[in-house]
Parts: structure tokens; C-alpha cells; sequence
């Protein structure tokens, strides 16, 4: 597996990264099985995949109780990923980001929640469900417009004071507000931001990675296989479970997926076929290939899916196979969302 320093920290990561998001068991996904998901990620820690990463609101707490289950006496062996800001159990403050019905009919509220309490409560309660000392890496899941990011970020920086985390990120920033959490953060480097990036998903490209690049930020990027669209796996005949999020995906609309099929079809797969790998690996080889990507977060559910994803992380496309997929995804055209 190609490792990688994150940005100016001491932190060294696998070019893939288990994202443990699908592993909570409710919501977006689905159901999951704690056992198998628990096989999973240490199938993959045995085969170089030795980062995790999760988040409170991922399960409502669930995915990283199966995180801390798996890592369970290979604590010394894995790089420990979580977040913070995403609030479902309190409205007391912050910026709404969502309603959804439960399964009993109550209606969940969560509140992108970044203010200096609420950070240091998750981060203890994180690490309680995770059960371990201190988190490698806190990431502040997405920019909250009622809390100034210099007051969030001072708060992680007790933490990490404290001894409670080692390295502070944070996902879905704009470069102007990474530079105003580097700024307040001094000389305690900003170890990382967490944008969605995949082929069909670019627009990190204009502003994100190269904003990282230069001021040597380390890039985890999320939905490199656009939840499982780019492995090739799901036609347009395919059905989700009721309530799975992907079933409004626009990306998933029939037509979009007939074009992303075709495309893999026709310059995916002979490329991965020369390679002896699949699909998936070849697409995420094509991004951690991307100048200014550090790392990029591939979810699992079984041993066999945390397996093949972990091989990606050893493949290499040479210039001209890495520029044939480029190009090829660049000039693909989807139907834009309703409305």
C-alpha cells in the first residue's frame, strides 16, 4: 500500500482509507451487519488500510461504536479518523442542516453545531464509543455559519492540549475558510480538509486542491466511486432499498447511469483489464493520482469489498492511462438535477 504524510503533520496514511460512513446501520444506507462490517475493517487494516475514518453523526454513533469493536487490540496499528460539528442529539445552537422523518414518525433536526462546547462534548463522547485515549485526527465535519471558525478551532486546539487528538482537519471548507482556521490555529498546522471528489463529481479541482496544494494541506477526499456508481456495478435496471439516500442521487438517475456505464465500458475497463485490476481499484487509482490528493476514503461492507479496495492502493496508471480516463470524464455530459 503507497503511504502518505498528511500535509505538515506527523501523520502517515495509506493512499486509501477505510470511510466506515455506511457502517452505522440507519439512515443513507441502510441496514449494515456490525459482524461483518467489524471483519471488514480489519480485513482491511491487515492488508495496509490501517486509517479509519467515521464521524458521530455516521449511525448516530453507531459507526464508530463498530470501529472501536474492530480496532479492539490494534490500537498501536491504526490511524483513528473522526469528526465533529454535526449535532442530531441537541438543538441547543447552530446552523440547521436537515430534517428527516424516523422510522416511528418523530422528526430528527441536526444542526451543523461548531461552538467550543459542543466540540469538546463529541470529542469526549467519541472517544468513550471508539475506546481509545486519543484521536489521531478531528475533522470539523462542515463549516457552521453561527459559530466564528476561530473559536472552533481554538477549542480543538485545547483538545489537543489536553493530549485528546493529535491532528485537526476539516471537511467540505472553502480555501477562504481553510485559510482563516489555519490562521487561527497558529503554528499548530492544518492537517487536512475532506471534500467529495470523483470523476463526475470535479468541482474540488477548481479552487480545493490546489488551495491544498500550495499551502500543504493533505486531502482526504470522500465518494471517489460516487457511492458505487463508478465500480460499474449499478445498471439503471438496479433497485435501493426504501429510503436509501442514492435513489435521489442525481447521479443515479437511469439515463446518467447508462452514460457513466458506457464510458467505464469503453475506457475503464480495457485499461483495467491490462492491469489485472477492477474497475473500482482503477478508478481509485486514477484519484489518488490527482495532484494535490492525499488520500482517498473507499467504504466497505464485507471483507471481500475492504480487500479489493485495499489492492487499489498498490496500483499505478501509467501517464497516458491516467490522462485516457481524464479525458474521458471530462467530456461525459449528465443530466443535470430536476429543477
Amino acid at each position: 500500500m503507497q503511504r502518505r504524510t498528511l500535509g505538515r503533520t506527523e501523520l502517515e496514511i495509506p493512499v486509501v482509507v477505510f470511510g466506515a460512513w455506511a457502517l452505522g446501520g440507519t439512515g443513507y444506507w441502510g441496514a449494515s451487519d456490525d459482524d461483518l462490517a467489524v471483519s471488514a475493517i480489519r480485513e482491511g487494516i491487515e492488508n495496509g488500510m490501517d486509517a479509519i475514518d467515521t464521524a458521530p453523526i455516521y449511525g448516530l454513533g453507531h459507526s464508530e461504536e463498530v470501529v472501536g469493536r474492530a480496532i479492539d487490540g490494534f490500537r498501536d496499528d491504526v490511524v483513528v479518523m473522526t469528526k465533529v460539528g454535526l449535532r442530531w442529539d441537541t438543538e441547543d445552537g447552530g446552523e440547521l442542516l436537515m430534517e428527516s422523518t424516523n422510522p416511528d414518525g418523530s422528526v430528527m433536526r441536526v444542526f451543523k453545531n461548531s461552538r467550543p462546547a459542543s466540540v469538546r462534548e463529541e470529542v469526549e463522547r467519541s472517544l468513550v464509543r471508539l475506546g481509545v485515549d486519543v484521536l489521531d485526527l478531528v475533522q470539523v465535519h462542515w463549516p457552521d455559519a453561527t459559530t466564528p471558525i476561530a473559536d472552533t478551532m481554538g477549542a480543538l486546539a485545547e483538545l489537543r492540549a489536553e493530549g485528546k487528538l493529535r491532528a485537526i482537519g476539516v471537511s467540505n471548507y472553502s480555501p477562504e475558510q481553510m485559510a482563516e482556521a489555519q490562521a487561527a490555529l497558529g503554528d499548530i498546522p492544518l492537517a487536512s480538509d475532506q471534500p467529495k471528489y470523483s470523476l463526475v463529481a470535479r468541482e474540488a479541482e477548481a479552487e480545493v486542491l490546489p488551495w491544498c496544494h500550495e499551502h500543504e494541506v493533505g486531502v482526504v477526499v470522500y465518494s471517489p466511486l460516487e457511492q458505487g456508481l463508478l465500480t460499474g456495478k449499478v445498471p439503471p435496471e438496479r433497485t435501493f432499498e426504501e429510503g436509501e439516500g442514492r435513489s435521489h442521487r442525481p447521479t443515479f438517475r437511469d439515463e446518467n447511469r447508462r452514460r457513466v456505464n458506457a464510458v467505464l465500458a469503453e475506457t475503464v475497463a480495457p485499461i483495467a483489464e491490462s492491469l489485472g485490476a477492477t474497475l473500482a481499484q482503477t478508478v481509485i487509482a486514477w484519484t489518488v493520482q490527482q495532484p494535490g490528493v492525499t488520500a482517498a476514503l473507499v467504504g466497505a461492507r464485507t471483507p471481500q469489498q475492504a480487500l479489493e479496495n485495499a489492492a487499489a492502493g498498490d496500483l499505478a496508471l501509467d501517464a497516458d492511462q491516467w490522462t485516457a480516463i481524464d479525458t474521458a470524464f471530462t467530456n461525459l455530459e449528465l443530466e443535470p438535477a430536476a429543477g
